[in-house]
């Protein structure tokens, strides 16, 4: 990927009615469309991508009392008919349990799936990466369809496959590589979004930027306040270019062997401190995000790899768009108590990054040129974090 590929970003002007982006892996190849009012098009859309199959709608009850309707209409108007009612699941990352994945699949089952049914995830990246994974096992592999309906989703987690669950041990150590058929990820629907899930989406769009794309940086930097705002042409702009980010990373590295663990940037920092709240709704998946990019580009610094005042400079944007930069920022996280850091420690080292009992980290040494490295004493880590008490 090219870090002046997004340099010439337009500062405003009206985006196509759809885009239309491909995750480029051979036979499994998969298109992304991107648009406003796709979701009261996608019967003729699954039908075109798939036709003659049997859906499974699979949402939780925020978003089913929010989009359901539209989607179910959508269907009917194609001609194209669900084995059943929507499962609509509670919403919240204690979604994505063995619990709720059990559930699902005993629901699939005794409606009598077929292994050409196609499960329909509709929602954010919680019901995306349970129903992701519920396909991958039901009758060994079912196909699905993300429909992402956050800003997290569309930018993130509905492209590339990662599928999972949570365990007490910490987050996504359950699930599989499991590519959709489509992803229809339509703009509108982030109206709908709190202010908060919007700027919890922000992190993971500002990661790609801090990867390798700087152009995009410096375009967030003026028109980030406007993604949050839910511009029509600035959001459209956001995702379509994170969506072509992550694909041009996925088609190289499907399964995460050496590029695309880059597009972990913050999630080391990031999982542990979701872990610590109990994976509850103190800390949303994108904040911690945003605070574990925060305390990436901070440990990038204390070892000389960035310039500090580079480090400062996502600081000053991350906090312009409301993120945390510091433990103490997340109201309820209990940094300040005895053996938090320990713990911090802990669970960093049930990440799934683990080789040969060595913890991999996403570091910086500037904006837009993030690397892996497995070198990193955990003591300069552990360093780190006491500085944040």
């Amino acid at each position: 990927m090219s870090g002046t590929a997004l340099e010439n970003i337009p500062e405003t002007g009206d985006m196509a009615p759809e885009t239309t982006v491909t995750v480029g892996l051979e036979a499994r190849s998969y298109p992304i469309r991107i648009g406003a009012g796709i979701l009261a098009t996608a019967g003729a859309a699954l039908s075109a991508r798939l036709p003659g199959r049997r859906f499974v709608i699979i949402t939780d009850e925020t978003v089913a009392g929010l989009h359901l309707p539209t989607l179910e209409q959508a269907l009917s108007k194609a001609g194209r008919h669900t084995l059943g009612a929507a499962i609509v699941l509670p919403p919240g990352e204690e979604s994505k349990s063995f619990s709720r994945l059990e559930e699902v699949l005993d629901t699939l089952l005794a409606r009598g799936i077929e292994r050409k049914t196609v499960l329909l995830a509709l929602g954010g990246g919680v019901m995306g990466d349970l129903v992701g994974f519920a396909a991958a096992i039901a009758l060994r592999g079912l196909d699905f369809v993300q429909i992402p309906t956050t800003l997290l989703a569309q930018v993130d987690s509905s492209v590339g496959g990662k599928t999972g669950i949570n365990t007490h041990h910490g987050k996504n150590l359950v699930g599989a590589f499991h590519q959709p058929r489509l992803v229809l990820a339509d703009t509108a629907t982030l109206t709908t979004l709190p202010l908060r899930d919007r700027r919890a989406g922000y992190a993971e769009v500002v990661k790609y930027g801090l990867i390798d794309q700087p152009g995009f940086f410096t375009w967030l930097e003026t028109r980030g306040a406007a993604v949050l705002a839910n511009d029509p042409a600035a959001v459209a702009e956001a995702v379509a270019v994170s969506c072509r980010a992550k694909a041009a990373i996925v088609s190289q590295d499907e399964r995460e062997s050496g590029v695309r663990a880059l597009l972990n940037l913050g999630h080391t920092f990031g999982h542990a401190f979701e872990a610590l709240c109990h994976f509850d709704d103190r800390l949303r998946h994108g904040e911690a995000v945003g605070l574990g990019i925060a305390l990436a580009f901070a440990l990038s610094a204390r070892l000389g790899f960035c310039p500090p005042a580079e480090a400062e400079r996502v600081n000053r944007h991350l906090a312009a768009m409301g993120l945390p930069l510091s433990p103490a920022d997340v109201p309820g996280l209990p940094w300040g108590e005895s053996g938090c850091v320990a713990a911090c420690l802990d669970a960093m080292g049930h990440d799934k990054k683990m080789a040969d009992g060595r913890l991999t980290f996403i570091l910086a040494r500037g904006i837009g040129k993030a690397f892996a490295t497995a070198d990193i004493p955990m003591a300069e880590v552990q360093a780190l974090l006491e500085t944040l008490n």
